[in-house]
């Protein structure tokens, strides 16, 4: 073969194989750079002696005591956390979601299954029954006001209340359209309550005084909502649970803006909250192991991914607590955790 002819074949092979490989790394997927961010967490989880139960929902009292509920096993529990000791209280039928703690260290829950909100003693167990009035069955997730007061959604009753501790009085506000689906909920430090709704592409606020419902659109007509909370700027933080974004809404200038999250539509965002840096957290529990994402705020960059040791299964909710400078948390796999965050 001539030489000339050979080195046309030669350079027609290699500039093909060129062309194949630029065009095959032009159509895969790229990996989304978050994925290569260090892990910030140091994560830590106690296993729950109450099999299959369905822990959830931990929140900090003031002596440091971790309270949480077992939605499946109806019982309110708490843990130690320098002794890793727990004790449990049964409340059976309640079924119950979300404990917050009041200021004096009692544990208040959420009786979804049996239409009441419970206070119990810390030390007896004993429960005090806050029964719901006529066309609220589910009490979901509950917040505290500045002066004590609990506000609270209720999912399939397309309901949010305000229950006065004091008086065992609800006020409720219905909502507009049938199935919105009141889920997520936190109180901001002007008293305004702020809610996701898993049934419609919205967030919505109720202001205090007036009781006046505001609903505030997302941008995918296919979002569902789970958790939501707030920066220190006043932005409304969100995790879209179908589409795999994290959101914000700035109500000052009523601005939204969306992000993707690394592990995209198939992610499952579910709890969330955010630390005093600013800095937002949540869970992607479409994946198995579940894993905490971070994302800073003020940079509106990703800046950490931990997997969950013991797997996760679902993280339905969580808070942050300053003191211990720890994000708790409690998992489907029985086990109730305590994710510690960087300075």
């Amino acid at each position: 073969m001539p030489s000339s002819l050979f080195f046309r074949q030669a350079t027609f092979v290699i500039a093909s194989i060129f062309i194949l490989t630029v065009l095959f790394n032009s159509r895969a997927p790229a990996e989304p750079k978050a994925n290569n961010l260090a892990s910030l967490l140091t994560i830590k989880e106690w296993n729950v002696p109450w099999k299959d139960s369905r822990p959830r929902d931990p929140y900090v009292a003031p002596d440091g005591i971790v309270w949480f509920v077992g939605q499946v096993g109806n019982y309110v529990a708490k843990l130690n956390p320098e002794t890793g000791e727990m004790k449990k209280f049964d409340i059976p039928g309640a079924g119950p979601h979300t404990v917050v703690v009041s200021e004096d260290g009692t544990p208040w829950y959420a009786g979804n299954k049996d239409k009441h909100i419970g206070q119990v003693n810390p030390e007896t167990g004993q429960v005090t029954l806050f029964l719901m009035p006529e066309g609220i069955k589910d009490p979901h997730t509950m917040d505290w006001t500045s002066d004590g007061q609990l506000w609270f959604t209720a999912q399939w009753s397309n309901i949010v209340g305000k229950l006065n501790t004091d008086t065992g009085k609800v006020e409720k506000v219905a909502l507009p359209d049938r199935n919105m689906r009141p889920y997520g909920l936190i109180v901001g430090p002007d008293e305004r309550p702020w809610i996701a709704f898993m049934g419609t592409n919205a967030i919505g606020t109720i202001n205090p005084h007036t009781m006046a419902l505001e609903i505030i659109h997302t941008p995918g007509e296919d979002s569902l909502i789970r958790r939501i909370d707030m920066t220190s700027d006043g932005r409304i933080w969100w995790g879209d649970n179908s589409m795999g974004h994290i959101g914000v809404y700035d109500p000052n200038g009523k601005t939204m803006k969306q992000w993707p999250t690394p592990g995209g539509e198939a992610a499952g965002i579910y709890a969330l909250t955010v630390d005093d840096r600013d800095r937002l957290w949540y869970v992607e529990t479409g994946l198995q192991p579940n894993r905490f994402i971070g994302f800073d705020t003020r940079t509106e960059q990703f800046i950490s991914i931990n997997e969950v040791p013991s797997g996760g299964i679902s993280i339905r909710h969580m808070v942050f607590d300053k003191k211990s400078r720890a994000i708790w948390f409690a998992t489907d796999a029985n086990t109730v955790g305590r994710a510690t965050v960087p300075e």
